[in-house]
């Protein structure tokens, strides 16, 4: 298996096709494809897999006669990941300044619960931070 690489050496089909795996959990080609905007070709898909495999993103076991893939990271170990990717790339690593900005796009759709549970994670980090 080749050492994995980062989030930003993937390519766009490349992340959506780990984004539809990890929404499955586990699932073949078909399950995949049936999950891609515009999908390319199945053997396309499969080729693109099987390199997703090779960089060390995904793993496979057999059921009956087909593949079944399933992501080598859990789904909250690659949005710490992909977080990271891109606080570093539009925030300079800011978080807060992330957070100002997912603030200014959707705080029409957050309610009190929302707001109450941004100050207890904001409370929780600032504890575990001291």
């Amino acid at each position: 298996m080749a050492k994995r690489k980062g989030p930003r050496e993937l390519g766009r089909r490349e992340r959506q096709i780990m984004d539809a795996v990890h929404q499955l959990g586990e699932g073949s080609v078909a399950e995949v494809l049936a999950r891609l905007p515009s999908p390319p070709s199945y053997s396309s898909v499969r080729t693109m897999i099987r390199h997703l495999e090779r960089k060390g993103y995904l793993r496979h076991r057999r059921s009956g006669t087909k593949y079944v893939y399933r992501p080598t990271e859990s789904h909250e170990s690659a949005s710490r990941s992909a977080i990271g990717h891109v606080l570093e790339t539009f925030f300079g690593g800011s978080a807060s300044d992330a957070v100002a900005a997912l603030l200014d796009v959707s705080s029409d759709r957050l309610n009190n619960d929302d707001y109450r549970r941004m100050q207890q994670l904001i409370e929780q980090a600032r504890k575990e931070g001291q």
